[in-house]
């Protein structure tokens, strides 16, 4: 397989593109499916004011699949810090003006990928207008993905409305010929879970024959994940698709620094528990390794986490 394996990943976020970081050395045919229900900050005013799919998670995968100057990969993250265009990123801007002066959203991430020798696909996993909806355990509910996590109430299910948006035939192609298909890391409820939505690529992914892994976060998060177990990552990613969008699950193992889990703590935020038997008992296959980067954050390690991956896919391939 090598350079030639058909990879393909699904989330947004800043997980996605952490990923996609480890992932670039192993293949030359990585394709990144990343949500349009973002409608916070310089991406939701975007959306709003120029009637076009959130731009951030794009720019951010974008960059993490090229191969251009660092000084270009800064001036796309370059994030205005007065006037009007205060909390605008550039890539955002670059990727509004591109899709006005084309006049489609799809071609615009094409050229930009080419002004950024990026080395993959980058694909909305829609161009419909989406919002997310959520509804919480009290029967409350909240529409916009930026509102979700406001909320200290817990999450019983998330909705995409239109409930029936389609998604990119190149999305579907890709996810067809994969020979990986890998979920997450990523806010599980505002990132990953709303690609799967589309129920197409859903199923698409049910259908493949890829190896399927879905990689479970390092931390709960405030508002989406409290004292979630992996377990409990696991069961809402399949109430919200299907059993067999996943096949391997990767839970890190690795400990973090008391200084870095205590900081984390005060926001909220704790270490994801490990309880592998549950998973397996429901009939997956747990791989559990230090993934994580343990500098001044709790993120996974891109090259960790891709090695793990990678040595998944060789040591079990047929």
């Amino acid at each position: 397989m090598g350079s030639d394996l058909n990879i393909v990943c699904l989330g947004g976020g800043t997980g996605l593109p952490n990923l996609l970081r480890g992932l670039k050395p192993y293949s030359n045919y990585i394709t990144a499916i990343v949500t349009m229900a973002d409608d916070g900050g310089s991406s939701g005013v975007i959306r709003s004011e120029l009637k076009m799919p959130p731009p951030g998670d794009i720019r951010n995968c974008l960059l993490a699949l090229a191969y251009t100057e660092p000084l270009m990969e800064r001036l796309f993250q370059y994030r205005f810090s007065s006037g009007t265009l205060k909390g605008h990123s550039f890539g955002n801007l670059f990727i509004a003006a591109m899709t006005e002066m084309l006049g489609n959203f799809e071609l615009a991430i094409k050229e930009s990928s080419k002004i950024l020798a990026v080395k993959g696909t980058v694909l909305p996993s829609t161009l419909e207008d989406v919002v997310l909806e959520a509804v919480y355990e009290d029967g409350d509910v909240v529409r916009g993905q930026s509102f979700i996590t406001h909320s200290q109430k817990r999450i019983s299910q998330v909705m995409l409305r239109p409930a029936d948006a389609k998604p990119l035939d190149e999305a579907l192609e890709a996810i067809e010929k994969a020979d990986l298909i890998v979920l997450g890391p990523g806010s599980l409820y505002t990132s990953l879970i709303p690609n799967l939505l589309v129920k197409d690529i859903t199923e698409a992914i049910v259908r493949s024959k890829a190896k399927k892994v879905y990689v479970v976060n390092v931390m709960t998060q405030p508002g989406e994940t409290p004292d979630y177990k992996a377990s409990d990552h696991v069961k809402a990613v399949i109430k919200h698709s299907h059993p067999n969008v996943m096949e391997y699950v990767i839970i890190n193992t690795g400990e973090i620094p008391e200084e870095v889990l205590a900081r984390y703590k005060a926001e909220g935020s704790t270490y994801v528990e490990c309880d592998k038997e549950v998973i397996e008992a429901m009939g997956y296959k747990v791989v559990t390794e230090s993934v994580v980067n343990t500098a001044n954050v709790a993120h996974h390690h891109p090259e960790k986490l891709s090695q793990a991956i990678m040595k998944l896919v060789y040591e079990n391939s047929n």
